[in-house]
């Protein structure tokens, strides 16, 4: 019998290990890159991809590689297919 693996959209951890985290509400992180709040509203709820240009503006907030964003969108759609 085949097991299936619980697959999490990336912005989900995005939300728990980066927002809650950090206490950051995501209307005031949206704010913060001059995105819509209804744009990171979707990437929490798994409705939108984290994009190139997305990635860009979270690893300038985050101080971190925008390739770490873009690998956990492309190891998501790499396990849904």
């Amino acid at each position: 019998m085949d097991k299936l693996i619980e697959i999490e959209h990336p912005g989900i951890m995005f939300k728990e290990d980066f927002l809650d985290d950090l206490q950051i509400r995501p209307g005031t992180f949206a704010r913060a890159i001059g995105v819509d709040c209804t744009a990171i509203k979707q990437i929490i709820d798994g409705k939108r991809a984290i994009t190139a240009d997305m990635a860009l503006r979270f690893s300038l907030f985050f101080d971190m590689s925008a390739g770490f964003w873009l690998n956990l969108q492309k190891d998501y759609e790499l396990r849904l297919a």
